[in-house]
């Protein structure tokens, strides 16, 4: 097996962050955050390292994935107080979350170059590296295979129609994922997709979604917030979920004087919020406010806050997660299915094994491409109208979260097998 990836693929990872430097200045500052992170972690082994213990890094892609791993990190840390432990991301979205773990390290992996890697290796001496459901970086894998790292992967998954299983990605992959030792894959489907992919099958079990364990783990705890009949809190929001929402809203308020839509943003900003609120404007609606700020008159709440979605949703007595109207853009159900709430999402929810099963289990309704705003009106009345049937399948919401649980257990323990040889 090649110790490297393809020429090409080294040639372009080694200009990609210029060239994205040179039209973004976002880029520019995830780029210097990247490197002042190898900078760190080299420090911190210097200073921090004990060789003499195992360290095993966990890697996930963004903020949802690293809060998908965090159970599994949390388990790690009380059943192996003798490891070390690294937590490492790529997305900036992650550095909130990434600093609440409990970790010895954690900061932005190292770009996929062979010099960075290395550096980051040779700083490390990782006995394991995790990979949490994606985000599997050929030069990385192989360069750490190469000098004994043990490679896994858990809350493994493959979205149908993925990229990667496609020519000529699955060819660059392969390598990396024929270096997995050990794969925790979310679902027999996925298993079978991570064998296409490379993966040995006899190394691959299946141990289902540890987000199941991180979502009801991460509320538990909380202070619950108190529900407001005929409020939809929505979740995660792109503008086209926006345009459908107060639309809705508009049609909505017509019908029930106590309806209020609360609009926690994907990415909360000024633009974003002046945006709303011409919106609101044009179709005669308050203008937005801060929930808090808000007065029991108020309609239309944008929250600016970043971090606490998973407790927004306790405040509506049911929920619209966005991303819907993008393929493979939906975000996280299990949130406000946890909490008990029925849930509803644009049309591309389909394509989302979590809201498949809230569907089946009569907790989610999809809202379609046609006639979007009308759909969702109907809904949210009729669940506001009739509290026995929205609690019913918030009922059945929070069942299939309990169903799901008990994959950050077996996740733990495949990776306790991993670092055990």
């Amino acid at each position: 097996m090649s110790q490297t990836p393809p020429l090409l693929y080294r040639i372009a990872t080694a200009a990609a962050p210029r060239a994205a430097s040179l039209v973004s200045s976002r880029a520019r500052d995830v780029l210097k955050a990247r490197r002042e992170s190898l900078a760190d972690f080299v420090a911190w082994a210097n200073a921090g390292r004990d060789r003499s213990r195992p360290l095993v890094v966990v890697h996930a892609s963004s903020a949802g994935e690293l809060r998908q791993a965090e159970p599994v990190i949390r388990r790690l840390r009380r059943r192996q107080p003798g490891w070390q432990l690294v937590a490492t991301h790529f997305s900036p979205s992650a550095v909130p979350v990434a600093r609440q773990l409990d970790v010895d390290a954690t900061g932005y992996f190292p770009w996929d170059t062979m010099d960075e890697v290395a550096a980051f290796l040779d700083a490390l001496a990782p006995s394991a590296m995790v990979w949490c459901k994606h985000d599997l970086w050929p030069a990385a894998a192989l360069a750490a295979r190469s000098r004994g790292v043990r490679l896994g992967m858990i809350a493994a998954t493959v979205r149908p129609g993925s990229s990667r299983l496609a020519w000529p990605l699955r060819e660059i992959l392969r390598p990396a994922y024929a270096a997995l030792e050990a794969v925790g894959a979310a679902s027999e489907e996925d298993a079978d997709a991570l064998a296409r992919l490379g993966v040995t099958p006899a190394r691959i079990e299946i141990d289902g979604d540890p987000r199941y364990d991180a979502v009801v783990e991460r509320l538990e705890g909380s202070t619950p917030r108190p529900e407001s009949a005929g409020t939809l809190v929505a979740g995660s929001t792109w503008p086209a979920d926006e345009e459908v929402l107060l639309t809705a809203l508009q049609q909505v308020l017509e019908q029930r004087a106590d309806t209020r839509l609360m609009l926690v943003p994907h990415r909360p900003s000024l633009a974003g919020w002046q945006r709303i609120g011409r919106r609101a404007a044009a179709l005669g609606l308050p203008a937005p406010v801060q929930p808090g700020s808000a007065s029991p008159g108020d309609v239309l709440l944008v929250s600016q806050e970043v971090g606490s979605l998973a407790f927004d949703y306790a405040q509506g007595c049911m929920a619209y997660v966005g991303g819907g109207y993008r393929r493979g853009g939906l975000h996280s159900v299990l949130e406000p299915a946890a909490l008990g709430k029925p849930v509803l999402a644009g049309p591309e929810a389909r394509d989302s094994r979590d809201a498949r099963r809230l569907n089946q289990a009569e907790a989610l309704e999809y809202i379609p491409r046609r006639r979007s705003a009308a759909v969702l009106e109907a809904w949210w009345v009729n669940w506001a109208r009739d509290p026995e049937w929205r609690i019913r399948a918030g009922r059945a919401a929070r069942q299939v979260v309990e169903e799901g649980r008990g994959a950050a257990d077996r996740a733990a323990a495949m990776v306790e097998r991993l670092v055990g040889g």
